[in-house]
């Protein structure tokens, strides 16, 4: 037994080998004759389960990035051929298990990514938005999303939504102001890596300062998959759709007074920029009992081994009932840890670096997909995935969930703290592997040191 499982250590290290991207050599792609072969690390052939035959040892690493000088094809190992009409080769190449998935995939999975960059822009005078809902991207039902730019001064004009909204500021700094059902006002300034949330129907207003110079973006997450931000309920598309005299009545005063009121919305429009130390009108009523801010910037991240995690969900963001987000950071070679949310779809955002992430749908259905900054990613309840950094620098994204508390059930620590023997009835590995496995969740992993050597 000890020579055999030599002779697979030796298959596996020439497997890992043989499996290095392609984006290493300067040679395209060309199709093998045969595929890795099969085997375990730990036990011989003669102790598996008759029942199946066993895993593949083939690592399917991506097998390019945008790195590479010549056009990505469609194969991995003996399948797969060569593209002879058209192609995107950028698009090719920022998707590498799309075009050649790995032999792991199988079945039907909905498309899972959408960038950014295809979301039709709505240019304004002061800035720009653009948004991702059911329309780009069907598969995410319970979040929508939109990137937001204002220009130093530039507004959101007043405004309120069907659905809770939730941001989070990539650049700059953005003052926030919102009044509550009760009357209770509320503004602050919040800077790049911090949180607001306004629940729906609270009328509330977005401006850019300019402790920047070129203002401010920030994502908003919306807890419904249907939410356009084209239908926001906005102050001055209201007001110019009430008869004039209605108005007037309405705040005690005569129709001239209301000469100079827009007639069609504003949506974002320019100003000047707002002070830093500006406050809220006096309130007789007081002010929001919980903030709508929340500096998430400030919070220090907590250190795993591959990486790092800050979570903000309603046990410490108290306005947040309806989402919940971790942010995340994994270092070049770790990966998020094979995991699920039990009963909330993850709406992911890539901040910084390169990723990939593999589905498992249940009922032999899995996909990978590739990420970069930029893109959104999503992955249904109770799906099982990973997300793996597969660059040379850190990964930084974001995990959203339409939910009041954060939630996820780690593979490794389910094994660890299930009987032994029956992992091992279902695995086929050593006592002494199961014995190793984690039993506080990691979040993030390391890149194996073994693996690293080679």
């Amino acid at each position: 037994m000890f020579m055999l499982s030599v002779a697979h250590v030796c298959l596996s290290l020439l497997a890992f080998v043989s499996a290095a991207p392609a984006s290493m050599s300067s040679e395209p792609p060309t199709k093998s004759t045969s595929l890795m072969p099969s085997g375990t690390l730990s036990v011989s052939a003669a102790d598996a389960s008759p029942t199946v035959p066993l895993a593949s040892d083939d690592p399917n690493y991506p097998l390019w990035n945008e790195t590479v000088d010549y056009p990505p094809q469609p194969i991995r190992g003996p399948l797969g051929a060569n593209q002879l009409g058209p192609q995107n080769v950028q698009i090719d190449k920022e998707n590498p298990d799309l075009l050649a998935p790995p032999t792991t995939d199988a079945g039907t999975i909905l498309n899972a990514k959408w960038p950014f960059a295809l979301s039709h822009n709505r240019l304004n005078t002061g800035g720009w938005a653009r948004q991702e809902n059911i329309q780009e991207l069907p598969i995410a039902t319970e979040m929508a999303g939109v990137d937001m730019r204002l220009e130093p001064g530039a507004i959101r004009e007043l405004h309120w939504h069907t659905a809770d909204e939730w941001a989070y500021i990539l650049k700059g700094s953005t003052q926030v102001t919102a009044v509550d059902q009760n009357g209770k006002n509320f503004l602050e300034t919040l800077n790049q890596g911090d949180l607001w949330y306004f629940p729906a129907g609270i009328p509330h207003s977005l401006q850019a300062t300019d402790d920047d110079p070129e203002g401010c973006e920030f994502l908003l997450v919306f807890d419904s998959g249907t939410f356009s931000d084209d239908a926001t309920f906005l102050l001055t598309d209201w007001l110019a759709h009430v008869p004039k005299e209605v108005i007037a009545k309405n705040f005690g005063t005569t129709i001239a007074a209301f000469d100079g009121i827009p007639g069609e919305q504003l949506y974002i429009f320019p100003s000047n920029p707002p002070s830093d130390n500006a406050t809220a009108p006096s309130d007789p009523q007081g002010t929001v009992p919980e903030s709508f801010g929340y500096r998430l910037s400030k919070v220090p991240a907590t250190p795993l081994a591959g990486g790092t995690v800050k979570i903000a969900d309603s046990r410490t963001f108290k306005a947040a009932k309806n989402i919940a987000v971790a942010e995340v950071t994994v270092e070049p070679g770790a990966m998020r840890e094979l995991h699920w949310h039990p009963t909330e779809d993850e709406w992911a955002f890539f901040l910084e670096g390169n990723a990939r992430m593999t589905m498992f749908g249940a009922e032999g259905n899995a996909a990978t997909f590739d990420f970069q900054s930029g893109d959104i990613g999503y992955a249904p309840a109770p799906y099982g995935h990973y997300v793996e950094n597969t660059g040379n620098t850190t990964l930084h994204y974001l995990e959203i969930f339409h939910t009041d508390i954060f939630q996820d059930v780690s593979l490794s620590q389910w094994l660890a703290l299930t009987p032994p023997a029956l992992v091992k009835a279902h695995l086929n590995i050593s006592d002494e592997l199961i014995a190793s496995f984690n039993k506080t969740k990691a979040t993030v992993v390391a890149p194996d040191p073994y693996l690293r050597a080679y």
